[in-house]
């Protein structure tokens, strides 16, 4: 059942047998008398939205009804830009948190939680993000809607990009594993499409790198900023960018056009978008302790903060060549994680070897002079 907003007037998907709903736009409460034969009405959906509330919880609001694009292939109802909005209610920062550790499995990581509150904490006390508007998705999380499943995930990234409005600054950060699988349309130039692997990865599937494009990248109005910080393996082209930074190990640089032959639009909607990941689309990302010595990390999340808190962040060529340096120096004690490994053949059906070679990655949506370009979050 649709109703409106008391308030603002959005469109509201009422939750069967409810009698009040509250609104994702104003937060205004909507109280709803006893409909008079009313159609029955599908499960509706719901976002997150962060409380001010101390206890720092989760409430869920029903989500404004907008329809599915034509152009769009998949049938998830996380595949469409969102409507246009107003601005989010907690400002124009706002940032979503991934780190998975697939504890009690075979996979498990040990340093993407670290990642995850580290990161965190440096939006927080150096970019000056509100607290309330950074949602973290861990294992150590109590409330069950942040828990980093597969539907949890899709749910944060709508959530991300909806009601942005010119002059917000969004972060999508994600510590845990990635990979790939063959691709048969056509449009990726290696032939295989790049994926993020959620919590429930083995029986509710993986991210596809064309369902976060078409979720986060695509629906970006002129005037939003949106960074991606990918901390996983295979993790080159993850937001299937249209441009790739190709740097060498003297810093020279060359953007590579992986726009797809079949001509599908794979840039956004007028904003801009700029991603760093952990290693090239063939490449392995390590889990270790290597790098800080105290405790096991991912080496690009360490890398990217180590960059920043060193001065180093003033460009983006000057990060990505502080990132790819710290990695370099330390390549010999990082060496090949077995589980890395092992799930890559698992997935991917290859014959990956125990060595690990990576080197931190650069992508766009456009172009641009990677040594003159300031970065801002």
């Amino acid at each position: 059942m649709l109703v409106n907003c008391s308030k603002c007037r959005t469109t509201l998907q009422l939750p069967h047998g409810a009698k009040s709903i509250r609104c994702a736009v104003c937060r205004a409460i909507t109280l709803i008398g006893e409909p008079h034969n009313a159609p029955p009405t599908p499960p509706p959906t719901y976002l997150p939205s962060p409380t001010t509330s101390s206890t720092n919880n989760y409430n869920y609001y029903a989500s404004p009804q907008v329809p599915h694009p034509a152009t769009v292939p998949a049938p998830s109802p996380y595949n469409h830009a969102p409507p246009s909005q107003p601005a989010s209610v907690h400002g124009r920062k706002k940032a979503v948190i991934i780190g998975i550790s697939y504890k009690k499995s075979k996979n498990v990581l040990k340093g993407c939680i670290n990642d995850a509150k580290c990161m965190k904490f440096m939006l927080v006390n150096r970019f000056k993000f509100p607290e309330a508007s950074i949602l973290m998705l861990t294992e150590e999380e109590t409330d069950p809607y942040r828990i980093p499943t597969k539907h949890n995930i899709r749910m944060a990234m709508v959530w991300l990009v909806q009601g942005c409005q010119p002059g917000d600054s969004l972060v999508f950060h994600y510590s845990g594993h990635g990979s790939q699988r063959r691709n048969y349309t056509g449009d990726e130039i290696d032939g295989y499409d790049e994926t993020l692997c959620p919590l429930d990865f083995e029986t509710q599937g993986m991210i596809v790198d064309d369902e976060i494009n078409a979720t986060i990248v695509r629906p970006l109005p002129r005037g939003v900023k949106l960074h991606a910080i990918i901390d996983a393996c295979h993790s080159g082209t993850v937001l299937d960018l249209p441009y790739l930074c190709r740097m060498d190990r003297t810093g020279r640089y060359a953007w590579e056009d992986h726009r797809p032959r079949s001509g599908a639009w794979k840039g956004t909607s007028g904003g801009e978008v700029i991603s760093f990941s952990g290693c090239d689309d063939d490449q392995s990302s390590a889990d270790t302790a290597a790098l800080s010595k105290v405790t096991s990390t991912g080496a690009m999340t360490y890398a990217f903060i180590q960059a920043i808190e060193h001065g180093q962040g003033k460009t983006y060529g000057s990060i990505l060549n502080a990132m790819r340096s710290t990695i370099r120096k330390t390549a010999d004690e990082i060496g090949g994680s077995i589980v890395t490994t092992l799930l890559t053949m698992l997935l991917t059906g290859g014959s990956a070897g125990i060595g690990m070679s990576q080197e931190p990655q650069l992508t766009a949506n456009e172009p641009f002079d990677v040594y003159t370009k300031p970065f801002s979050l």
